[in-house]
């Protein structure tokens, strides 16, 4: 019998072979049970490389982002941030005057309108009154959580969040090892960035396509572990999956959580249009992506290991298909 899923798996496979990517994965959660999983592959493009397995961890690029999201998130529960709309300064000494008006909401839903040129921040647009995907925003909020908590972000996640709930394929790597897809580092146009820390700070977060999936769960779920333990607030993951745009953002731009994107009928929405409202994703440089939709119940991985597309690849269409496929294949 044809699974449901077939026609899922087959497109991620077609899409592997497109992109040029050595490596993939597809894993699907459904009423917190696991309905589908897949590899293919291998590790990278060497005939002796190791084949991709559940062991195999690849490096999700900006899906780390939502990590230090459900950080911020934490921290305004601790007290520690008294509001997601402090302005930025309170938190940080010697930022440039025109950040004044720039919130941690305008950081996390990247309507702050701050950029990097020449290693000094400045202003593209006036805060909240538009969208760019830039990462002087998040460079910020790692620094608020170093000051808030003396801790790096990945010692933080690691003792909050992956020790408790066993995310024991996760982590930010610097040295190779056998189950981690490690080949972008020795790429000369390598656009992952540095790889020599651990802090959290650079795109180096290793994830298995299981513990991913376990990531969208935690957030469907709000919190609950497997066993039914609430190991965090339910309020912590709310909050971070909650329309946090606001209005004066122009109604054609995206609309985020906490980083999250979330389901919204804009031209350049990354969730596929036959997703449910009230579904939410996170995607990485690599071709990593998680979609959760909880009108099924249900989390949706696919994993890559490309940093270089063809041409005439259509991301947006693929990313689109992609989810609008999970979403068929709940409704069969």
């Amino acid at each position: 019998m044809k699974s449901r899923f077939q026609q899922l798996a087959d497109y991620v496979y077609d899409v592997q072979l497109r992109i040029g990517a050595t490596a993939a994965a597809l894993y699907v959660l459904q009423n917190g049970q696991k309905v589908h999983e897949s590899y293919s592959g291998k590790h990278d493009e060497d005939e002796r490389s190791r084949i991709v397995d559940a062991h195999t961890q690849f490096n999700v690029g900006s899906v780390r982002k939502t990590y230090l999201a459900l950080a911020i998130s934490l921290l305004i529960e601790q007290g520690r941030i008294e509001s997601i709309d402090d302005s930025v300064s309170r938190y940080l000494d010697g930022l440039p005057s025109f950040t004044h008006d720039v919130t941690l909401r305008h950081l996390v839903t990247h309507t702050h309108g701050l950029m990097e040129r020449e290693g000094q921040l400045i202003q593209e647009f006036p805060a909240g009154k538009g969208w760019a995907y830039r990462n002087a925003g998040i460079a910020l909020l790692f620094q608020i959580i170093s000051r808030l908590t003396g801790m790096t972000l990945s010692e933080f996640m690691t003792e909050a969040v992956f020790k408790p709930y066993g995310l024991r394929e996760t982590g930010w790597c610097t040295a190779p090892h056998e189950h981690l897809i490690y080949n972008y580092y020795s790429h000369p146009d390598n656009w992952v960035g540095p790889n020599d820390s651990t802090a959290g700070d650079q795109s180096n977060l290793f994830v298995s396509a299981r513990d991913l999936a376990k990531w969208g769960q935690l957030h469907l779920r709000r919190g609950t572990a497997e066993g039914g333990e609430q190991v965090l607030p339910f309020s912590i993951f709310e909050r971070v999956t909650a329309l946090h745009t606001h209005d004066s953002v122009p109604s054609l731009m995206p609309r985020n959580g906490y980083i999250w994107w979330l389901q919204h009928d804009t031209p350049v929405n990354q969730i596929g249009e036959r997703v449910p409202a009230g579904s939410y994703q996170a995607l990485g440089i690599t071709g990593c992506a998680v979609l959760v939709i909880p009108s099924y119940d249900a989390v949706a991985v696919r994993m890559y290991n490309q940093l270089f597309n063809p041409e005439d690849y259509d991301y947006l269409k693929d990313i689109r298909t992609f989810g609008n496929l999970v979403s068929d294949a709940m409704m069969e």
